[in-house]
């Protein structure tokens, strides 16, 4: 309750790919604080219900930001439909943006790929370095998607926030994760932590900045540094803990 004893207005928020393989894992982080609309050209595997949302059509995201205050996206199709990855990946995000202009939605939050591992996992540190795509399909449709996020982000003021993921899944005591953790690997619940203070983010700094983002820090390799700068944000516990050999 805010010093009026008057609770503040639940923000509403358009969940794009909620019927994918990530935004079913985020619903229990984030419901708790928000108003979502959940919308997929899937049901939902738990039968949610869905506003049918088919990201190629500007039209039918046009009218489901209607009355939004935000917009997440996760949608994405993987390279090997070529023709519809292009269609969703990079016209999908140009539509989101449209969209958010048109009816004067003011917070973004886009999704991708990380797109540094390749040039830096020799190196040790790496928290806010320039993305290379490389020439890979699905890297370049994703790596134009952030541009063209970034470009309405700071042309109309829209205050964005694009998450970079090379793996997500739970938390290492639900899942034998093997010998070693991947780089850049977000548990569900670090994420649900992440995309709720992304939304709660009045400003973001020249109104665009991507995070490469990661549960994971034992290895030295890569950190969580610019999102705890920015975003506030904390690995909820030391999960290179569970990696630990016993002696």
């Amino acid at each position: 309750l805010g010093s009026t004893g008057l609770s503040r207005q639940r923000m509403k928020v358009l969940l794009l790919g909620a019927s994918g393989l990530i935004g079913p894992h985020l619903l229990a982080g984030l419901e708790p604080y928000f108003d979502l609309r959940l919308a997929d050209i899937k049901p939902h595997p738990d039968n949610r219900p869905i506003t049918v949302v088919d990201v190629r059509s500007y039209d039918q995201v046009l009218t489901a930001a209607h009355g939004m205050d935000a917009i997440m996206n996760f949608t994405v199709v993987r390279p090997h439909h070529h023709t519809r990855s292009f269609q969703v990946n990079t016209l999908g995000a140009w539509h989101v943006m449209r969209a958010a202009q048109e009816v004067g939605i003011r917070k973004v939050v886009h999704t991708g790929p990380q797109l540094v591992r390749n040039h830096y996992d020799h190196d040790f540190d790496i928290t806010d370095v320039p993305n290379a795509p490389g020439t890979g399909y699905y890297e370049l449709t994703k790596g134009l998607s952030n541009e063209i996020c970034r470009t309405y982000a700071k042309a109309y003021g829209i205050q964005t926030i694009c998450f970079l993921f090379n793996g997500l899944g739970p938390d290492p005591s639900q899942l034998d994760y093997g010998t070693d953790f991947p780089p850049y690997t977000i548990i569900w619940q670090d994420l649900q932590q992440a995309c709720r203070l992304a939304l709660e983010l009045d400003v973001v700094p020249d109104d665009y900045q991507d995070f490469d983002m990661t549960s994971f820090e034992g290895q030295g390799k890569y950190k969580a540094d610019k999102a705890r700068r920015i975003l506030g944000y904390e690995p909820s516990e030391p999960w290179e803990d569970y990696f630990k050999r016993k002696i």
